[in-house]
């Protein structure tokens, strides 16, 4: 059995990965960790994510306290804690599958150096769906990238505080890449006002929040006479809890190295 520990334990992620990892074939719940003032402090695992029965695990406030507890953490929280929370994995041999967005590219940088020490499953989003719609991406943006206009539109939740998504900006990178185009010189965020034709050369994304949306992106080729999109619409975030488990089942087994979703699903 692979130990799993959820930070962020008590958020509406958290309450979901843990009933994710009970009903997981091969893992069981090692730990559960809250803010240290969070009122489910103390609380047993079960009772937060409304198992109806205990898990005997009681919700600590530390990592470090019940560090010896799991073999993998599950990290969907913040950028910072996140970074916090990866060292602290590093140190004791601790594995670690990452499902924050926001990290800046300092960040990725040295989560990328930390990962020679460790095995670190990091990716924007853990639908076998959205990972599967990466690799229709990639045959679309090779078939019609020459000639079609891109854009990218997502919507979440009203609670989602970064913009675009994390996975909105996988999906840019990988047309991108497979245009031969930096994403950091042909993204353009938004527009208003008199902005001018469109150039080609350009991947447009476009964010919209509201309600209690789960994730639904679409992204665009607009050509003369055709538009062909590749929407994923996600219904539940068990969807994401699932892959989420998977992956830390699949990297207890791997050797040290920065891997992703698409090395979990073998594309």
């Amino acid at each position: 059995m692979t130990r799993i520990a959820i930070t962020g334990a008590a958020g509406r992620m958290g309450r979901i990965l843990i009933e994710a990892v009970c009903a997981a074939d091969k893992a069981e719940l090692g730990a559960a960790i809250v803010l240290p003032d969070d009122p489910m402090a103390g609380v047993d695992a079960g009772a937060i994510a409304g198992q109806g029965k205990s898990l005997n695990v009681a919700a600590a406030t530390r990592l470090e306290d019940v560090i010896e507890q799991f073999d993998v953490l599950i990290d969907f929280t913040a950028p910072a804690a996140t970074m916090s929370n990866i060292e602290l994995c590093r140190q004791h041999g601790k594995k670690i599958v990452i499902g924050t967005t926001g990290l800046t590219d300092e960040q990725k940088a040295d989560m990328k150096v930390k990962a020679a020490d460790m095995g670190i499953v990091f990716a924007p989003n853990y639908s076998v769906g959205v990972n599967l719609c990466l690799n229709l991406l990639r045959m679309a943006a090779s078939v019609m990238g020459d000639e079609a206009d891109i854009e990218v539109v997502e919507m979440h939740h009203r609670h989602k505080v970064d913009a675009p998504s994390g996975t909105a900006l996988r999906m840019g990178e990988v047309v991108a890449e497979t245009l031969g185009w930096d994403l950091n010189e042909v993204a353009c965020y938004g527009r208003e006002g008199q902005t001018g034709a469109r150039p080609h050369k350009q991947i447009g994304f476009e964010t919209i929040r509201g309600g209690d949306v789960v994730g639904d992106h679409t992204v665009m080729f607009a050509a003369e006479g055709e538009r062909v999109e590749v929407t994923h619409k996600a219904q539940s975030r068990m969807t994401f809890a699932r892959g989420a488990v998977r992956a830390a089942l699949w990297v207890n087994e791997q050797p040290h190295g920065l891997y992703d979703m698409q090395d979990v699903l073998g594309f």
